[in-house]
């Protein structure tokens, strides 16, 4: 019987191990940051891009405009240009002709700018640029979508900064919306980004930076109206977007919240506030636990502007040990996705190297995902 209890025990024991094994095979490592790459460059460079530890990175699209110079179609899409799959052919033909072999979770980026537009205007472009986006990530075989809500132009989910926001100084006989109005029409327009994204890519991944972790953080978890908060208006916006969620479609809360964390608690922690404790601004808790998958964002150089960035890892911010742990704590609390954001070092550049970038870190983030 006591040899019996020992197999029993170490039988236990592979089997476990084998689980989680299994378990952070299936987590996947992103790379997004300055050295975003173009298709052109990913199509010249994808040997380069696969020895790194990553299984794919977030790239733009380009098209060429009528003078012959380039324009990008990630930063031009939300506003009145509406976009044809002619300005993307070359793009596409660039990852058609790509071997990505093990480097296959990559996604397109779209991001809300340049956002001259308030949310009553038209939005015909908008939509039929993002459902463009989506066909494009699968035609080109892409994991989905990195959808880029930060208000880099127009501040579309800031009430404050509305057109027709309601303020008692405004003349009698302008138009004035409450927070409610904009609030519900947000949640409108979410619903209709989010079917066209589907539209053109059904049971995709729409990879977010930022979530409803966001205002939730903003509002100081529900102390402060979301109408006072910087991005209040996302709130309904995300409602709309996991309101039209169908399928096996996912959204990413990628959680750049995460950035600066180093100790491995705080990962665990931050899944729990983004699960369960911000719900009270969520409009559906069945729907969002039904789509929603928690991801961590890092930020291999954070604090550089004040810290610097040093060839010697010992003296930045993210040591070479450090951001190994970091990244072995997220990928174990991550439903899948986590991805390492950066500055001044880059993983790959048009010689196909690295630069500023001691190979500490690619041997760390290897020894993270074992």
């Amino acid at each position: 019987m006591r040899g019996k209890g020992v197999l029993f025990v170490a039988a236990a024991f592979v089997t476990s191990v084998s689980s989680l094994a299994a378990d952070l095979a299936s987590k996947k490592l992103i790379e997004f940051g300055w050295d975003e790459p173009d298709t052109k460059f990913i199509r010249e460079h994808i040997k380069e891009m696969q020895a790194t530890p990553f299984d794919g990175c977030v790239f733009h699209a380009q098209y060429k405009r009528a003078d012959g110079k380039s324009g990008s179609f990630t930063w031009e899409s939300w506003g009145t240009n509406t976009f044809g799959s002619e300005d993307l052919a070359e793009a596409l033909r660039d990852l058609r002709q790509t071997e990505f072999g093990r480097f296959k979770e990559n996604f397109v980026r779209f991001n809300t700018t340049p956002a001259k537009l308030d949310w009553f205007d038209d939005y015909g472009a908008v939509l039929k640029n993002a459902r463009l986006a989506a066909d494009f990530a699968r035609e080109a075989n892409c994991s989905g979508v990195l959808f880029d809500i930060e208000q880099y132009e127009g501040m579309l989910f800031d009430y404050r900064k509305q057109r027709d926001t309601y303020d008692k100084s405004k003349p009698a006989d302008q138009p004035m919306k409450s927070w409610e109005v904009y609030a519900a029409q947000c949640r409108k327009r979410g619903k209709e980004v989010m079917e066209a994204f589907q539209a053109g890519y059904p049971d995709l991944v729409v990879f977010l930076t930022f979530g409803y972790r966001l205002p939730w953080d903003e509002s100081r978890h529900g102390r402060i109206p979301l109408a006072e908060c910087h991005y209040g208006l996302l709130a309904p916006f995300l409602d709309g977007m996991f309101a039209a969620a169908r399928g096996k479609t996912i959204i990413v809360d990628g959680h750049e919240t995460a950035y600066s964390w180093r100790e491995p608690e705080k990962f665990a922690e931050g899944y729990k506030e983004t699960k369960d404790r911000l719900l009270p601004i969520v409009s559906d808790e069945e729907r969002y636990h039904q789509f929603v998958s928690i991801g961590f964002g890092l930020w291999l150089d954070h604090d550089w502007r004040k810290r610097g960035w040093s060839e010697d890892a010992s003296k930045n911010y993210f040591t070479s040990e450090g951001l190994e742990t970091a990244t072995r704590a997220a990928l174990n609390v991550a439903d899948k996705y986590v991805w390492i954001y950066s500055e001044t070092p880059r993983w790959w550049n048009a010689e196909g190297g690295a630069v500023k970038l001691p190979k500490k870190y690619a041997e760390a983030l290897k020894r993270a995902k074992r």
